[in-house]
């Protein structure tokens, strides 16, 4: 048995190596594929992004059905491109291996590709003889260069086309379409003829909304949040305008308003919403670090559906300066309700209490506050709230011990056109605070401004650098520094007004050692953040800060400065930040700070 075993090893071996021959007969070849693209200089890269065969040849190993299948598909995707660019006389020749791609069988294709040539002749590029779309509604923008003379370019036509339906819709009339198109191709003068005919409909009025499937939220809810305007002639604007009040709510994951396909009794067109039920229930946690201020965490849990009408109930909670250098620890715990579609479907009632604990360098406050107000969208960019406020305060700072009593009426007003507000590249923040309030008891009456004003300008390559600016200005008027809350004072220093400065360290000296926050205030920071990839950016900044026991600016405050440097990674969901400052002063390049969070600075 030891002598044959060699035999019936080589026999297996044998056979091993047989099969595996047998099997890689089979097995298309994946080899890599050369693919030559000739064509014009002037729009080479445009074809050669719009080649199926180009891509596909780049994939790791295509096998050679893939690239046939590319290929053959490549004579429309081609031609549309030529299309798009005005060429309608093009040739195009797909040459596999020098076979071409449309006379070869799908079915018994070469089993591997070596080479792909694709030769395209665009011909003389065609103008418009005639550029005409009617009838058109009075205020009709057409798209520039669909006119006589100019390129025939064909995306040239649709967008004519779309704009004239559009304008029609814009004007009530939501069935307008397309009744009718000749498209004439004059190859011999090397003209395109475009005549596209409009049937713009009756002229429609909104009629009801009607809920497809009635979910979590009451339908005369869901009536009342849209705000569609039942009875008012039609507008694709008000229609858009319905469906992000509806989004905004949060109680919906989608939200697809569908008009009827045939209008109404009296050219009413009825509108149908399709919603589907977010998760009513949803909690979140968010960290701050920073060397002096130590870390600071928060939690939140948020009911969006409380009463069957899309009320949000919203508890929070705040714990900061957990091992920092800011004397105590702060704690907060607040409670918020909204309802939207109060009074009007932009408006929401909002109701809201709040407990705070504060021991910070320069003062101790326990507080507590209730309110009411109201909450309004304007537009996309632009929101406001009213409102009224019981405000208790026990305090104890170097001003002594002392409780105050007040009555708040905040009114604030914010523009916010930033295209990402954790990462902004461009666009504008202001935020603006007016809050007259009087005293009950105990404590001064008058009245608090501040205003939070951001820019951004984005620069480079896909604006992958920006440059960001921010003022922060504030006064308390009427009322002496100890007549208000130490709260509503103002101080420098930390992560949100000077970095680089020790939390809160520029006050008002009141002599003896002893300090208060001013009544006036002003912040500027500046950042340019220099995006070395999509994931990683670098980041130099600067910040300075004014406080003055004065109501308005002036020479009875100080001034401190800080800057540093810091870089950024951008996790898809923002950007997680780490920035180094140091004073700008005899502490330079010897005192740093460091902050670490979510979301840019500012």
């Amino acid at each position: 048995m030891q002598n044959g075993a060699p035999d019936v090893f080589h026999s297996w071996t044998t056979k091993i190596w047989l099969s595996c021959v047998v099997v890689l007969c089979y097995v298309p070849m994946a080899l890599a594929v050369d693919v030559r693209l000739q064509a014009s200089e002037s729009f080479v890269n445009r074809l050669r992004a719009a080649s199926l065969t180009v891509e596909t040849a780049a994939q790791n190993n295509p096998v050679a059905q893939d690239i046939l299948s590319a290929a053959r598909a490549d004579y429309q995707r081609l031609l549309s491109s030529l299309y798009e660019l005005g060429y309608y006389g093009g040739v195009i020749s797909i040459r596999v291996d020098g076979r071409e791609a449309a006379d070869i069988s799908p079915f018994g294709g070469p089993e591997a590709i070596e080479r792909v040539d694709i030769l395209i002749d665009p011909g003389p590029r065609f103008r418009f003889s005639t550029a005409r779309v009617a009838p058109l509604a009075p205020t009709t923008e057409l798209p520039e260069g669909f006119a006589p003379g100019q390129p025939a370019l064909s995306d040239r036509v649709v967008e004519a086309a779309q704009a004239g339906v559009d304008a029609w819709r814009d004007a009530g009339h939501a069935k307008a379409n397309v009744s009718d198109q000749r498209i004439t191709a004059n190859h011999a003068r090397a003209e395109l003829a475009a005549d596209i005919r409009l049937a713009p409909g009756p002229r429609l009025t909104f009629g009801d909304l009607l809920v497809a499937e009635p979910g979590r939220v009451r339908p005369s809810r869901v009536r009342a949040i849209a705000g569609l305007p039942t009875g008012e002639v039609f507008s694709p604007e008000d229609l858009k305008r319905s469906s992000e009040r509806l989004r905004r709510t949060g109680a919906f994951r989608s939200v697809v308003l569908t008009e009827a396909d045939t209008p109404g009794p009296g050219n009413t067109l009825d509108i149908t919403a399709e919603l589907v039920d977010a998760k009513p229930r949803r909690f979140g946690v968010g960290a701050e670090i920073a060397s002096l201020e130590g870390l600071s965490l928060n939690a939140f849990w948020m009911h969006r559906n409380l009463l069957g009408g899309a009320e949000r109930l919203r508890f929070e909670g705040e714990v900061r300066g957990i091992g920092g250098d800011t004397d105590g620890i702060d704690y907060r715990v607040g409670v918020r309700f909204d309802r939207p579609a109060t009074i009007t479907p932009d408006t929401s009632l909002v109701l809201g209490f709040e407990i705070e604990e504060q021991d910070e360098p320069g003062f101790r406050e326990s507080s507590a506050q209730a309110g009411i107000g109201l909450s309004h969208i304007f537009n996309d960019e632009l929101t406001g709230q009213v409102g009224i406020a019981y405000r208790f305060s026990d305090i104890d700072d170097d001003a002594g011990s002392r409780t105050l009593e007040h009555v708040l009426f905040p009114v604030s007003l914010t523009y916010d056109s930033r295209d990402d507000p954790l990462d902004a590249h461009s666009g504008i923040f202001i935020d603006t605070k007016v809050t007259p309030f009087a005293a009950v008891g105990s404590g001064g009456s008058g009245a608090r401004f501040f205003a939070d004003a951001r820019t951004y300008l984005g620069f480079g390559e896909k604006d992958r650098h920006v440059a960001a600016f921010r003022a922060q200005i504030g006064s308390v008027v009427g009322a002496g520094l100890t007549e208000v809350s130490p709260d509503m004072l103002f101080f420098s220093g930390g992560s949100d007004t000077v970095r680089g400065q020790p939390f809160e360290s520029l006050a008002v000296d009141i002599g003896g050692g002893n300090r208060l926050g001013g009544r006036s205030f002003l912040a500027i920071s500046s950042e340019l953040r220099y995006g070395l990839n999509d994931t990683w950016s670098v980041v130099a900044f600067a910040d300075a800060g004014f406080v003055g026991s004065d109501s308005f600016i002036s020479d009875s405050g100080e001034v401190h400065a800080g800057a540093g440097f810091g870089v950024r990674y951008d996790t898809g969901i923002g950007p997680i930040r780490l920035d180094i400052a140091t004073p700008v002063d005899s502490d330079a390049g010897q005192q740093f700070e460091f902050y670490i969070g979510i979301g840019q600075a500012f």
